[in-house]
């Protein structure tokens, strides 16, 4: 299965300063990566924006992204990163010990160029970057993570190869264009205005996105996917909101249906429904 978290670009729109909103996202990158989440995309609220915006959101969680290897030759010093510092250790492993087969340690590598006939320019865990084909049937863009098989350091023969790497991948994508993905799975928007999610309910869901997948969206604090999506509800609506209402739902999911608080925080919904929606048999 395919898991995709989706964002709003007005995530750390009620931050004070630039530290709390960097904090705020490395909350979010941890829930992405406790939960094994494939992606976690930004997508645009341009009217729910305050001081830091979508291409804030987007560098910060992608460095947060990046292995601690690698974070220091790829970003250098970036205004956006200043407080780079107060961001939590997601901890996933960036290496494999040497395969059964032979074959060598499989790492993880950022490519930093991309040249002419099917040639890519990687840093990864060696001491300098290297340049490698990219197979034919992969699709290698620049700052893209890729796996690499190493199967000898001195002196280095290592390849790129099309396999599943740990961890998620950052970009800011229209929500269309996310939702209409081949792979999008279960498509859920989550709301304290959706219909409520149950010990009933849970178990048949659970199961369909185990087999087909999910991309789950998320709004920002004091603005909520409706307001972000231009549905129009009220707090003493009849009924949850529908999926027509939200272009390319299937769902609308309220996670805690029990809250005690007027608002929920975004890196708080995540980890709630995160940890409800992936449940396994």
């Amino acid at each position: 299965m395919t898991l995709t978290v989706l964002v709003p670009s007005s995530l750390v729109r009620e931050a004070e300063d630039k530290r709390e909103a960097t904090r705020k996202l490395g909350y979010v990158a941890r829930a992405a990566t406790v939960f094994r989440a494939d992606r976690l995309d930004v997508f645009p609220d341009g009217e729910g924006e305050r001081r830091f915006g979508g291409e804030f959101v987007e560098t910060v969680l992608r460095y947060a992204a990046t292995p601690p290897h690698l974070r220091k030759d790829l970003w250098g010093r970036r205004d956006e990163l200043e407080y780079a510092g107060v961001l939590p250790p997601l901890r996933v492993p960036s290496t494999t010990g040497s395969e059964s087969d032979g074959s060598g340690s499989l790492t993880q590598g950022i490519v930093t160029e991309v040249g002419p006939d099917g040639r890519v320019r990687v840093n990864c865990e060696l001491q300098h970057p290297i340049s490698l084909h990219a197979p034919p049937e992969m699709e290698v863009r620049e700052g893209e993570r890729v796996a690499i098989r190493i199967s000898s350091r001195e002196p280095v023969r290592a390849r790129i190869v099309d396999e599943p790497l740990p961890g998620f991948d950052v970009s800011r994508t229209d929500l269309e264009e996310a939702l209409g993905r081949p792979d999008a799975g279960v498509a859920i928007a989550t709301s304290r205005f959706g219909e409520a999610l149950t010990t009933t309910w849970l178990p048949q869901l659970a199961s369909r996105i185990e087999r087909e997948g999910a991309t789950v969206a998320f709004g920002s604090p004091g603005r909520g996917l409706p307001e972000i999506l231009g549905v129009d509800v009220e707090v003493d609506a009849e009924g949850p909101v529908e999926p027509a209402d939200g272009p390319g739902f299937d769902l609308w999911l309220n996670t805690i249906p029990r809250q005690g608080s007027e608002t929920v925080r975004t890196e708080e919904a995540m980890f709630a429904s995160l940890a409800s929606l992936t449940l396994t048999e």
